[in-house]
């Protein structure tokens, strides 16, 4: 019997699930994926930015700069973080803000979704263009760079998960036992 058929209404966690990790990791793929198989909505923290904005992401950070886009996510998430059970992915940069990270860690479930740099590389350069970070940069040494700063933060989050290339319900699978074990 696979996890996906054993889940039962005892183990759906009570209240939100946060992925964070660094860009390209799946937090939104995956995220969809393990809303699915809770039976629980689904929220991207960028999308609902954009909404809210009536701007694209680059657009927020051409227009008006990095810390004016890192204020509106924080209170995006603060919203999205309202006690109901569902699975929310974030932004790269959203967890390492100190803020939006207590918020998450106080009232949430945090995972860190980790991969190789090499993976990320691969997975980022499907969507050339919509990475503000990246722009006019070597993906590698710029991920590479992030993941030096960013991964000590990140691994604040009370679960880690590894994210390979590999069908998406292995890692859903090991992000479920993980949940089901941890609570």
């Amino acid at each position: 019997m696979s996890l996906s058929e054993t889940i039962s209404v005892a183990q759906t966690p009570d209240r939100p699930i946060v992925l964070v990790g660094l860009m390209g990791v799946g937090k939104t793929t995956l995220g969809r994926r393990l809303a699915a198989r809770f039976g629980l909505p689904f929220v991207d923290a960028d999308h609902e930015i954009e909404e809210a904005a009536g701007l694209s992401i680059p657009e927020i950070f051409e227009r008006f700069g990095e810390s004016h886009f890192r204020d509106g996510e924080r209170r995006v998430i603060a919203r999205l973080i309202d006690g109901t059970p569902k699975v929310i992915a974030t932004g790269g940069g959203a967890f390492i803000q100190e803020d939006t990270r207590k918020l998450i860690l106080d009232k949430a479930i945090a995972i860190w979704l980790d991969a190789d740099i090499e993976t990320l590389v691969e997975r980022v350069k499907r969507r050339e263009g919509t990475r503000p970070l990246l722009n006019n940069r070597d993906e590698r040494q710029a991920l590479s760079e992030l993941a030096a700063i960013r991964n000590p933060i990140y691994a604040l989050a009370p679960i880690k998960i590894r994210s390979q290339t590999q069908p998406h319900d292995v890692t859903v699978d090991a992000i479920v036992k993980a949940l089901v074990t941890w609570q």
